[in-house]
């Protein structure tokens, strides 16, 4: 066994040298399917950007993951296929002008399309792209009036009071719904076609969700609200469209994009030519070539990311080398530190509206992100960075921003957020936008909070139980589940959650006898596989408790192993079976390397982080060697 770990260990290692960037960073895909391909090419098309090569290349990358039903799926396992992703592919095909309603395929598309209930089934924002592109209708009356922009924090409805993602949505939707803005080019589609009935294309069997007693209520106050603002209507209404329109720009990165985002940026884009900008203005340009820069490629295919994860990537395989024994002076953990600590914030961003005495020193998820740091990736670049403090004290100040930063964002609950604290309003679930609780809110969250503990405890001197610590593990055991488990947001997800709950509890202190740890951990051993590995469905997310995948995979197995290595004194029977699977099913080549671990939004979009199948077996792979091979 002890041989097997360090060949394993040794391999990975050499195949993260081998990928690194020159600029020290990794830059492996952030792949959330085809949903960003078609958008890219609906709006290259819509905006009369001839760029053919890059068209046909994501026209082969959407049909190399159509399905035998003529469906597209978010994940593996996903029963029969997903309409709304299958729709937006459809319709991306469509609009590429390479490929014909009378195709095989895309027959097979519609086939599945009409089978599930056509477009008036569609998640609530394929339903914008539709509208925006002029195949679906606005609602008579748009769910928020625009002046609601103008409204102040202390209101109980604030722009700021939603999750930075879904401000950035939100907004040029907004904007976009209020002038009811829609634009076709000279070649767009026809989706008349996915109406069961024409019936279904009227106002009045369109956004029914917009029709609710609880919508109604929350809308009469909102307007309730606006009427308390001072100001002549006309003049309030000049000012909600300036104030919308400063916000875009004022959140662009270097790139030009909306904060580094492709959805954002996507609808911003609309919602800039809805108030009389040119498809030739050099805003919208430059966004389009920012996005266009997010290009990557996964199997040979050309995919456009979300977002990029370089931030991300670099921190937590800097970390992990390190764990493996690699010194803070190699120069591959040189190289990504330098990267790490010329990407830390010196901007104010949004964060500030409820963090109003903190000062920057975060790090967001992306290369180019300048003003959205976030506590995961600020925690995750201060691990890496943390051995060479005491070799480099010049980098003594980029430490203490960074940790002074992470502390302010604590939420009054006691737990920690991803971007911004307070951004859990309750009000949220009236808005008529499903998973509005994933995309509008910021709560406070077990892998959050349980990562960000193991940070505080094991690099700085936080460890005894201080006001910070006792909070945070306070919450956890507060939302820990009937069986033992977490739930984890940001990834596939009680497996995620329970990993990052147990290494924040025993790195700040506690026992391995405390009865939540002792719960968790009997969670963790009752369902490990046969095989010794651990495995997770996206369905988890979907139903809201633990979900078998079936099948182990690599990343999912190291998240059981590492937290079970955390809470033992010596190697139980299931970790050495896991670590048996790790070094065993290291190289195997299936779906379940391709099967998603990260989750932005319930149903609707997953994360397949290509980096992960390396990091995650190398850091469970490096604690077995560290705690037990070494003793």
């Amino acid at each position: 066994m002890n041989q097997h770990v360090q060949l394993e260990m040794n391999r990975l290692i050499h195949r993260l040298k081998q990928d690194q960037s020159a600029d020290g960073s990794w830059n492996y895909p952030f792949d959330t399917g085809i949903t960003a391909d078609a958008y890219m090419i609906i709006l290259l098309k819509v905006l009369e950007i001839e760029d053919a090569s890059l068209i046909e290349a994501l026209v082969k990358r959407i049909e190399s993951r159509q399905t035998e039903n003529g469906s597209w799926r978010l994940f593996h396992d996903e029963k029969d296929g997903n309409l709304s992703v299958t729709i937006e592919a459809y319709y991306g095909l469509l609009y590429s002008g390479l490929r014909k309603k009378q195709d095989p395929h895309m027959r097979k598309a519609k086939q599945f399309i009409l089978s599930k209930g056509g477009i008036k089934q569609a998640k609530m924002l394929t339903k914008m792209m539709l509208t925006i592109t002029g195949q679906y209708k606005w609602p008579l009356l748009f769910p928020i009036p625009l002046e609601a922009i103008l409204l102040p924090p202390t209101f109980f409805f604030s722009i700021y009071d939603l999750s930075v993602y879904g401000r950035v949505t939100m907004v040029p939707l907004l904007l976009l719904g209020h002038k009811r803005f829609q634009i076709m080019s000279p070649n767009t589609p026809s989706l008349k076609d996915l109406y069961q009935t024409r019936e279904e294309r009227s106002e009045e069997h369109v956004w029914k969700e917009y029709r609710t007693d609880e919508y109604r209520s929350f809308f009469s106050k909102l307007q309730t609200g606006v009427k308390t603002l001072i100001g002549y209507p006309d003049y309030l209404h000049s000012l909600a469209l300036e104030t919308t329109k400063r916000f875009m720009l004022d959140r662009l990165e270097p790139d030009g994009t909306l904060y580094n985002y492709l959805g954002p940026t996507f609808f911003m884009i609309f919602a800039l030519l809805s108030t009389g900008y040119s498809k030739k203005d050099p805003v919208i340009l430059k966004a389009v070539s920012g996005l266009k820069e997010m290009s990557c490629s996964v199997d040979g295919h050309t995919h456009i990311q979300l977002t990029t994860a370089h931030v991300w990537n670099t921190s937590l395989i800097s970390y992990a080398l390190q764990e493996a024994g690699l010194p803070s002076k190699d120069e591959t953990v040189k190289s990504a530190n330098q990267y790490l600590l010329s990407r830390q914030h010196y901007m104010y961003g949004d964060w500030l509206i409820h963090n109003p005495d903190a000062v920057p020193g975060g790090w967001g998820f992306s290369d180019l992100n300048t003003m959205n740091p976030d506590v995961d990736d600020t925690t995750a670049s201060l691990r890496a960075l943390a051995g060479q403090m005491q070799t480099r004290p010049d980098n003594l100040d980029s430490w203490q921003r960074g940790v002074a930063f992470t502390i302010s964002m604590q939420n009054d609950d006691g737990g920690f957020p991803a971007f911004e604290r307070e951004s859990d309003p309750k009000w949220v679930h009236l808005i008529p936008f499903e998973g509005s609780n994933y995309i509008l809110t910021d709560p406070s969250t077990a892998d959050l909070t349980g990562r960000t503990l193991e940070f505080l405890g094991n690099y700085t001197n936080l460890k005894k139980p201080g006001k910070v610590s006792k909070k945070a593990v306070d919450w956890l055991l507060k939302n820990q589940e009937q069986d033992g488990s977490w739930y984890g947001r940001w990834g596939i997800c009680y497996l995620y959650g329970t990993w990052s709950a147990l290494t924040g509890m025993k790195a700040v202190g506690h026992s391995s006898e405390h009865p939540a740890i002792k719960k968790a951990i009997s969670w963790l051993n009752k369902i490990q596989n046969k095989d010794g590995g651990w495995g997770e469905s996206c369905y988890s997310d979907i139903k809201q408790h633990y979900m078998p995948l079936g099948t182990s995979t690599l990343t999912h197995t190291a998240w059981a192993v590492d937290a079970l290595i955390a809470t033992s004194d010596k190697p139980t029977p299931e970790i050495e079976k896991g670590i048996a699977y790790l070094t065993r099913g290291a190289q195997k080549e299936d779906w379940t390397n391709d099967y998603p671990a990260g989750q932005l939004m319930a149903s609707v979009l997953y994360t397949h982080y290509h980096s992960y199948r390396y990091i995650y077996p190398l850091l469970a792979l490096s604690h077995y060697r560290n705690k037990f091979m070494d003793a």
